[in-house]
């Protein structure tokens, strides 16, 4: 017997939960403004296959390392080829969650390649952006790229050795988001203010993926190279700056209490 096609209302309320969508960390904005719509009719579809989330978050992994691949591609082609697979990666990290939450397919495995697939994909993307710069100016533009992709892996180990602080340590829980205030005012306040000019979001694969593209098109119209030098530059920076940034923040507050 064929198996029902669920609702669009019905997916939603299984698959995206609202706890998740709207915590400050919890949700891309892309995937609030757009993907997650994206995602949810595929969802639809894909609930009534046998394809299992972890294949789906293979997929993932896939998109965000072929994006650094893509970046080897002169020209504005594989810029862009790079920040649609971003985009295929953002779709796929959408989908594997909803289909498991679905079908109640979860497992330690799943979470850890969803993990890895993050550090991969980031890192991916600014080594091939530094390749990229290297072709048409000095080598050393490839260290540039790999201080760029180790910075922002240790942001993003620095995030998730938050909950393995916290089980070893015998909290249990994945700390809350009253937690990741900061327990000096002034601080908190420079926190807020560093944020609203939402300059760290470069640091995230979709966003630089996107900022490569717009450095591209740049080019293409001036006929240099200036533009993928300073976002490769840009990015590496601020990650660098970030790092300790960040480290400081998680001390500072009670997410580690």
């Amino acid at each position: 017997m064929p198996v029902a096609t669920p609702t669009l209302a019905e997916l939603r309320d299984v698959c995206q939960p609202q706890a998740k969508l709207q915590s400050r960390n919890g949700e891309h904005w892309a995937g609030r403004l757009y993907m997650r719509e994206l995602s949810l009719r595929a969802t639809r579809h894909l609930v009534r296959t046998s394809v299992t989330p972890n294949t789906l978050t293979w997929l993932m992994v896939v998109a965000g390392v072929g994006a650094g691949a893509a970046l080897l591609i002169p020209g504005v082609a594989g810029a862009l080829l790079a920040a649609l697979l971003f985009q295929g990666f953002l779709f796929f990290d959408c989908v594997d969650g909803e289909v498991a939450r679905w079908k109640r397919q979860f497992s330690a495995v799943g979470v850890y390649v969803d993990r890895l697939g993050a550090y991969l994909a980031d890192a991916a993307l600014l080594v091939g952006a530094g390749f990229r710069v290297a072709e048409t100016a000095s080598v050393a533009w490839v260290s540039v790229g790999l201080a760029a992709a180790l910075g922002i892996v240790l942001l993003k180990a620095s995030t998730d050795l938050v909950d393995v602080a916290r089980t070893r340590g015998g909290l249990g829980t994945a700390a809350t988001e009253e937690s990741t205030e900061i327990r000096s005012a002034r601080v908190n306040g420079v926190r807020r203010l560093a944020a609203a000019f939402k300059i760290h979001r470069i640091t995230n694969g979709i966003e630089a993926s996107l900022l490569f593209l717009v450095a591209a098109l740049v080019e293409l119209g001036t006929g240099g190279h200036a533009p993928t030098q300073i976002a490769v530059a840009a990015v590496a920076v601020v990650s660098w700056l970030m790092v300790p940034a960040h480290l400081f923040s998680i001390l500072s507050s009670s997410r580690l209490r």
